[in-house]
């Protein structure tokens, strides 16, 4: 299982590699460097922040607004990560910032599309961040940064694809596979968990991420 495990994760992260290597293209040659990788990821608090105002304070139900505003946050997700590593400019708040900004954009979605008939994996997807968060939080007290890694950059582009269909299909439910999908996404942030401590055990040092989720 082990070596399965990490097999996959070698799979994945050849992939991220490329969409690094991509993106740079563009990136290294062409970014404005006055537009550092956290001015991205503050667009994504804002927007997350944004979405739950609209959806819980103002009743908007537009899809096409909502839809955009989401896909806009997800780009930034997409975009800070490779920036920062294309200019050299990722630091420990950074990262910490981002996967901050991840579960603010995807709080207001997930309660809005998945409170009324899917209450048992909202509650698990909830517990399952805070539990993640609470483990971040722990180490973070030790002076120990526990780095990102592709299980949790994974699980944000599952939840992302699952939510931008829910809310395409809106008000109708989305076919039994995207919400099953979702449960892979908890998975996933435990894997990412388990990662990031046998990381630990064998770098018991504070550890500086080279990954900008």
């Amino acid at each position: 299982m082990k070596k399965f495990l990490n097999n996959f994760q070698f799979a994945l992260e050849k992939i991220d590699g490329l969409r690094d290597e991509l993106l740079f293209l563009f990136i290294k040659p062409y970014w404005p460097r006055k537009i550092i990788p956290n001015h991205i990821t503050y667009l994504r608090v804002v927007i997350g922040i944004l979405l739950f105002i609209l959806l819980f304070f103002f009743g908007i139900e537009d899809n096409f607004l909502i839809i955009s505003l989401f896909c806009i946050g997800v780009l930034s997700d997409i975009f800070d990560g490779s920036v920062a590593r294309g200019t050299n400019k990722v630091t420990e708040f950074g990262a910490m910032l981002d996967s901050t900004a991840d579960r603010i954009l995807i709080l207001p979605i997930a309660v809005y599309s998945l409170f009324g008939l899917h209450k048992w994996l909202l509650l698990s997807l909830f517990l399952a961040e805070i539990f993640n968060a609470l483990i971040s939080i722990y180490y973070k007290s030790k002076e120990i940064y526990l780095e990102s890694n592709i299980f949790g950059k994974t699980k944000m582009v599952l939840q992302s694809i699952v939510f931008v269909v829910i809310l395409i299909v809106w008000p109708s439910s989305p076919s039994q596979f995207f919400i099953s999908l979702l449960w892979v996404s908890i998975i996933f942030t435990f894997l990412s968990i388990l990662s990031r401590i046998s990381e630990l055990k064998l770098k018991p040092s504070k550890l500086f991420s080279k990954n900008k989720i």
